[in-house]
């Protein structure tokens, strides 16, 4: 059952925050910079961690139930990684001269919509699953 639409959603979102996260800076500093998420230990582990999740749940596939609940804690995830890039980014100093953001801030929006539409298409295979049930 690979071929279901949520495993291209979560290929993308594995591709996005794995392999993107590395080329597109986050932000520029005072100097200008590029800040990259290769450059710090944290923000490697989280996009990582979401991929391998994302990677992870692909290969899920018999049990729909785990593979939603991995895309929610994935979910939550990139909104931790957003919020450590907003955090970030707001207490860089020299702020009110530069105040120039990178792409790759909406990296984690990206995936979370890619997540969100993943769970969407699992919960709907599950309702189509238990709606069959019922009629045996």
């Amino acid at each position: 059952m690979l071929q279901r639409i949520q495993t291209i959603y979560l290929l993308l979102a594995a591709i996005v925050c794995g392999g993107l996260s590395m080329m597109f800076p986050y932000g520029f500093d005072q100097q200008g910079v590029e800040l990259f998420v290769k450059q710090q230990p944290l923000l490697i582990g989280l996009c990582f961690g979401s991929a391998a999740l994302s990677l992870g749940s692909i290969f899920l596939f018999k049990n729909r139930k785990l593979q939603f609940v991995l895309g929610r804690i994935n979910i939550l995830l990139n909104f931790i990684l957003l919020g450590v890039f907003v955090y970030w980014s707001l207490t860089i100093s020299g702020e009110t001269v530069v105040s120039e953001k990178g792409i790759g801030m909406l990296i984690p929006i990206i995936s979370i919509v890619l997540l969100v539409l993943a769970n969407k298409a699992i919960k709907k295979d599950e309702d189509l699953v238990k709606s069959v049930d019922r009629l045996r």
